[in-house]
């Protein structure tokens, strides 16, 4: 499912605000500060600091901006929970590490409140168990991330593609099971494009709408990777322009039998990224 909310996710530590302006120029679908991984134990008081600046610099410019809290399980994650109350400008998305239970979501949509989106990382075999009942959990729950690199280190094995395969495809079905987008973890390896390609291309594949970035000049691969050809548009054109002749009844197309799931899956498709002219051509929207 091509989507332009969550394409690509880029990342920048909370404690490196010299990155936090190059972020929001990135032309990332969301741009994310990190309060966790990414800072280390003795600095989170400093990040939270910080990273009120993340979305007081963005206010005003076209970017959707979000952040990482530490798990809510932790002491700093709570304290993250407090500090982001008293931000002037609120973060549209929260992410929130290594759900196990739905109540970790209830938890952060209770004391945040407000319209806040909530991302999901799913990164412990635990959470792949409770996946189904995870993604139900509402809460404004948006979207689940797959997070390879713990879950590959808590089964004892390296985070390759492979071996992870299963993991992914419980995670996408019960994201999309619930009307949610799916987001892969990052491809660790900043200097390896082919295999940042490869992977992008499995997880769209797979059904996830976007992907993890941990740098900027990843996001040229990872959106093309996440966005539609325009071969793929045109003949997304052609599959509506047939189910109008037809009155959505099966037909052909490009010498393939389309019905209704296909007509639909194009009209998604046009909506998002290229809606039809008077001429049945295809319009790009910016």
């Amino acid at each position: 499912m091509f989507s332009r909310y969550c394409r690509t996710v880029l990342c920048t530590p909370a404690t490196a605000p010299e990155r936090f302006a190059s972020c929001h120029g990135s032309g990332a679908d969301i741009c994310l500060v990190d309060l966790e991984d990414a800072v280390a134990p003795p600095r989170k008081e400093e990040a939270r600091r910080s990273a009120v600046r993340f979305f007081t610099a963005a206010r005003g410019l076209p970017v959707r901006c979000a952040v990482r809290i530490n798990p809510v399980v932790e002491p700093d994650g709570v304290r993250d929970l407090l500090a982001l109350r008293d931000f002037p400008v609120p973060p549209e998305v929260v992410l929130v590490p290594k759900v196990e239970s739905p109540r970790d979501l209830e938890i952060v949509a209770g004391v945040l409140g407000g319209p806040t989106a909530l991302f999901a990382v799913i990164e412990t075999p635990l959470g792949v168990q409770r996946l189904p009942e995870i993604a139900a959990a509402g809460h404004g729950l948006c979207a689940l991330i797959f997070g390879s690199a713990d879950y590959a280190a808590a089964l004892g094995i390296g985070p390759a593609w492979d071996p992870l395969v299963h993991a992914r495809s419980v995670l996408v079905n019960s994201a999309r099971a619930h009307d949610l987008h799916a987001i892969d973890s990052p491809t660790f390896d900043l200097a390896d494009r082919a295999l940042l390609r490869r992977e992008s291309l499995l997880a769209k594949q797979l059904g996830f709408s976007g992907k993890i970035a941990l740098h900027p000049e990843q996001l040229p691969v990872i959106t093309e990777a996440f966005s539609p050809t325009a071969a793929e548009l045109a003949h997304a054109t052609r599959v509506v322009e047939a189910a109008l002749r037809s009155g959505d009844g099966v037909t052909t197309v490009d010498g393939g039998m389309v019905g209704k799931p296909f007509f639909e899956a194009a009209q998604r498709l046009l909506a998002e990224f290229g809606p039809l002219t008077h001429t049945g051509s295809v319009t790009r929207t910016p």
